[in-house]
């Protein structure tokens, strides 16, 4: 069954083709919950919350051919509002942390090769950027997102994407100790 054909069923209250839906891309998805959350649970955890609200929200979907950039959003947005309700909780594990360790792991990806000199250079590097900066690139490198689905998950205008990938990777550049292309 092609994908308009369940977008249309789970517009009209089929459950089964909305999961469906989400099973095809579900790897796609769980990497960027993960991305976001930075551990295996919270990506989850959102995940199976984007779910009820799109199976409650899918009447709004206007063109079917957006359903997986919507869905994506929603994601995202779920994924937001985790970090913030973790950000207003002083959690007993941080309290314990002295060294500061992240006890959750690196949030970039689940790549087996994580401990890889070059992983671990690419994650300090990729502290050093702001959070819009850094959420962008994340998008369009590790999850294969083009310019017009990163900004309608981010809710910005195209080209405030496009400096926020360009201004990223130039201070990427300068901080690796490459040449910025100018």
């Amino acid at each position: 069954m092609n994908a308009v054909r369940q977008i249309k069923q789970a517009k009209r209250g089929n459950k089964d083709a909305l999961l469906q839906l989400i099973l095809a891309d579900k790897d796609a998805y769980y990497r960027l919950a993960l991305a976001y959350t930075g551990n295996e649970h919270d990506a989850m955890d959102a995940m199976e919350e984007m779910i009820v609200l799109l199976y409650e929200r899918i009447h709004q979907l206007r063109n079917e051919d957006a359903f997986y950039s919507w869905s994506k959003t929603v994601l995202v947005n779920v994924c937001k509002a985790q970090l913030r309700k973790r950000q207003r909780l002083v959690l007993l594990e941080d309290l314990q942390t002295a060294d500061g360790a992240d006890p959750s792991g690196p949030p970039l990806t689940s790549d087996p090769y994580q401990n890889s000199d070059r992983q671990m250079d690419l994650q300090e590097l990729m502290q050093q950027l702001n959070e819009p900066q850094k959420e962008a690139i994340q998008l369009k490198y590790f999850h294969d997102l083009d310019y017009r689905a990163i900004a309608e998950v981010t809710e910005v205008p195209l080209g405030t994407v496009k400096s926020r990938i360009f201004q990223g990777l130039k201070k990427l550049r300068e901080l690796y100790g490459g040449e910025a292309d100018e």
